[in-house]
């Protein structure tokens, strides 16, 4: 007779189990020692796997291990992100770091944002001056001549170590990387958006990344302001009729997390500036914020909505994502509030109630709480051009 199966998880293969073995091991080693010896192992295993365009193998492990050993999940996602963002080149006998690169710059306007190619005269500006004030002496810079937002970004472990290495072969050679860009996908039009600068830097062996590593004690403060004083105004060609806010250049995904991070606040300040200038009236005078969290499994987001004080109509959306381990217990709440007030509103409203994770069946846009506690679609007063509703 023919078991049940009892067990609802779905099989992975014998690579995945692997990487899930050696990542366990790795996170209950108890030395320096051991940990090179789990390493070793995880990167050559990684090699193949990246060479075999196998995603699915390193994703199933993540998932595995996400649900039976989060410290293995931590150490394995590390090792995955730093093989698929860095490598060790050889050219003429001598030894090389390679290390893939994004620059975010946070926008807003009341138009599109752009996500289009880079003059080479704009390019080669941006070069001079990240390699003047970001990057340390000497290191061998390739830009890709296109300014992606984030849906062009690539979508996988394999996409990201593929453009390193397309990067890494066009700055040994002296170039950039020419992107395509009407095979590039479209991007959603949003109030407030990232765009990224995406590139490539090589430097020998062992020495330093950046300017903060090197021995006249550059801190990343004072490298990041003079990133926005020097480097700033090179990107208003490339961002005509937005506000901006360029941020540092670091490490592909630390600049991915860095940037999702920052575009919280600044969209909530960009919300409030671009409703003043609709609604021709000082925020603390004429808007209301209702903040409301929204649940699945557990808490997802909040969703902050914009409205008049003296009705329950919503006029514009935020959504606060939850990231890296924010939950429940975090006071993201208090965060969302002390931004709203620096940015003028008084009124405030912060509901206890827990919505469901839900977007509009006709649209699929996300809905926001209102001061009845309800949920509604955002909804502008009638006007010319008008952007979406929603603002990252």
């Amino acid at each position: 007779m023919k078991r049940n199966r009892f067990s609802s998880r779905k099989r992975i293969s014998a690579d995945a189990t692997e990487l899930g073995r050696l990542s366990i091991g790795l996170a209950e080693s108890g030395s320096k020692l051991e940990d090179t010896f789990w390493q070793a192992r995880l990167v050559e295993l990684l090699d193949r796997l990246f060479q075999d365009g196998a995603e699915d193998d390193l994703t199933a492990a993540l998932d595995r291990l996400f649900d039976t050993h989060p410290m293995a999940h931590d150490d394995l996602a590390d090792i995955i992100e730093s093989h698929a963002e860095s490598c060790v080149l050889r050219e003429h006998g001598k030894e090389l770091d390679l290390l893939l690169f994004a620059a975010p710059v946070l926008a807003w306007s009341r138009f599109s944002i752009p996500a289009a190619t880079i003059a080479k005269s704009t390019l080669q500006t941006l070069k001079v001056h990240l390699g003047a004030h970001v990057f340390a002496a000497g290191a061998r810079l390739a830009l890709a001549d296109y300014l992606y937002s984030p849906d062009q970004l690539p979508h996988s472990f394999v996409d990201t170590w593929q453009m390193t290495r397309q990067l890494g072969a066009a700055a040994l050679a002296g170039s950039d990387l020419n992107v395509d860009a009407a095979a590039m996908p479209e991007t959603n039009r949003f109030l407030s958006d990232t765009r990224y600068l995406v590139g490539a830097l090589i430097v020998p062996h062992g020495m330093p990344l950046f300017r903060w590593n090197e021995a006249d004690r550059i801190t990343r403060e004072s490298a990041v302001k003079e990133w926005v004083k020097q480097g700033g105004p090179c990107l208003e060609p490339l961002l005509t009729g937005c506000a901006y806010q360029p941020l540092l250049a670091d490490a592909y995904h630390a600049a991915c997390r860095a940037a999702d991070s920052a575009s919280r606040p600044y969209s909530l300040n960009a919300s409030v500036a671009f409703l003043q200038g609709a609604l021709g009236q000082a925020a603390g005078e004429s808007l209301r914020a209702v903040v409301g969290g929204f649940h699945d499994k557990r808490l997802e987001e909040y969703r902050i909505g914009f409205g008049p004080l003296d009705g329950d109509t919503i006029y514009h959306g935020v959504v606060w994502p939850l990231l890296g381990i924010e939950d429940e217990s975090t006071d993201v709440t208090g965060e969302i509030e002390s931004v709203l007030r620096k940015a003028g509103l008084k009124d405030v409203l912060i509901l206890d109630q827990q919505f469901p994770y839900e977007f509009c069946d006709d649209c699929g846009a996300p809905l926001y709480p209102n001061s009845e506690g309800d949920t509604v679609h955002a909804e502008m007063p009638e006007q010319d051009d008008a952007p979406s509703q929603t603002l990252h």
